[in-house]
């Protein structure tokens, strides 16, 4: 049993790691679905996150279009977090911290994708909010996801079901891994 000191603390630096690792990953999705970096989140992302990612591209180069150099930097960021917290708690066995690290980053883009889902639909509202840079930024991070249940499922009486379809479903994979592996 950890004491309460140790407790906060590592929930303190999972937090940290997790958020900047969030952060890393919004900056590869937004590069992925072309969103517009002259956006002020775009450029809140990039000015938080370019110390770390710049230095990293001159050694790691993108794919195809892929930026490597950020998806290496989110799994770094996870890797760390939980080497941290393996160490805190005396469990190291490296197949259980590959698969960890795995399920961490699942977890991590279900999560950015859920809050931007509700968030864009808490926004969606108000008329106004869709001229709002943040709602169109999260227009197009979350418009490539919920196109495909648009196209089997339409929106009834004006009301986009889509959008509490994919909700549903990444809280159920989400409830499933935890079920699965005991998180």
């Amino acid at each position: 049993m950890i004491g309460a000191l140790t407790a906060t603390l590592l929930f303190v630096v999972n937090m940290v790691f997790t958020m900047f690792a969030s952060i890393v990953l919004l900056r590869f999705l937004l590069q992925w679905v072309k969103a517009d970096f002259y956006n002020p989140l775009c450029q809140f992302v990039m000015k938080l996150t370019n110390p770390l990612l710049l230095p990293l591209r001159r050694i790691i180069p993108g794919l195809f279009g892929v930026d490597i150099a950020a998806l290496f930097l989110v799994f770094l960021i996870l890797a760390l977090n939980l080497a941290i917290i393996s160490l805190v708690l005396s469990i190291a066995p490296v197949g259980v911290f590959l698969i960890t690290l795995l399920v961490k980053f699942i977890q991590l883009v279900l999560n950015l994708y859920f809050f931007a889902i509700i968030i864009r639909a808490i926004m969606s509202f108000n008329p106004h909010a869709m001229m709002n840079p943040i709602y169109i930024v999260l227009a197009q991070l979350t418009e490539p996801v919920l196109r495909p249940i648009r196209s089997v499922v339409k929106p009834i009486h004006g009301f986009d079901l889509a959008p509490l379809i994919l909700i549903i479903a990444i809280q159920a994979v989400l409830f499933f891994m935890g079920k699965a592996l005991g998180i």
